[in-house]
């Protein structure tokens, strides 16, 4: 079932690299916490849950496939039992943390590599939301692409899902009818100015089919783009 949202969210990817900016999790609605398949260890995920606590981020777990090396964005071959429990072991491990820090892990929204698989590929997106869904609860949320694999797995469950969009992340009108992202590597994919996005973010939600929209932490404009597209979709 899809959230019935009074506003569109700001997602930030984040608990990925050293040196993060903190105020990101001011600007963020909802904080992606890299939960150790692509990036993340028991420092940064307790420093992300001890910033949302602080400045009012909602955090959610962000799994991937166990892809250190590659960031979590090559695709893998593994079985989906094996990838069920990698799922759940990450949501796990974060939601561990989130307890003691007196936190709630409310979603889960799959990185990289993951989102993509898991969108095309019911299977796949089995895999996902029965590992969160082991981890973290019945009544877990989950973010991915509206009309894909994922969302309709999701629905199937009886869960909660949002529909993402990306402000910094330039797309494409696929055979399939869907928007999709251009894919990293091919000229103009990443949005790295911070108006430009700003732009973005206001066109996605005033076409009203997105919950939810996603600016990257790893950007190297992040914090810019990040306070650009708060100010445009407002607080």
């Amino acid at each position: 079932m899809y959230i019935p949202c009074v506003r569109v969210l700001l997602n930030v990817d984040l608990g990925e690299l050293p040196g993060e900016p903190d105020e990101l999790y001011g600007i963020a609605d909802l904080a992606n916490v890299a939960c150790g398949g692509h990036a993340g260890d028991d420092a940064s995920m307790a420093h992300a849950l001890a910033e949302c606590v602080r400045r009012g981020a909602a955090p959610g777990a962000h799994p991937s496939y166990p892809d250190r090396e590659g960031f979590g964005r090559k695709p893998m071959a593994m079985p989906v039992a094996q990838l069920e429990r990698e799922v759940s072991a990450q949501c796990a491990r974060l939601g561990e943390h989130a307890q003691r820090a007196g936190e709630r892990i409310g979603y889960v929204k799959p990185h990289g590599a993951l989102y993509h698989a898991a969108d095309a590929d019911l299977a796949l997106a089995a895999a996902v939301v029965n590992g969160a869904r082991a981890a973290l609860g019945e009544s877990i949320a989950i973010i991915g692409a509206a009309g894909g694999a994922l969302a309709t797995t999701t629905e199937r469950a009886g869960m909660p899902f949002l529909r993402e969009g990306f402000a910094d992340r330039a797309r494409v009108r696929g055979p399939d009818g869907r928007w999709h992202l251009v894919p990293r590597g091919q000229p103009g994919a990443l949005i790295d100015d911070a108006a430009a996005a700003a732009a973005q973010a206001l066109l996605l939600v005033e076409e009203g089919e997105i919950d939810t929209l996603c600016v990257h932490g790893d950007g190297k404009n992040a914090l810019a783009v990040a306070r650009a597209v708060r100010a445009a979709i407002g607080a």
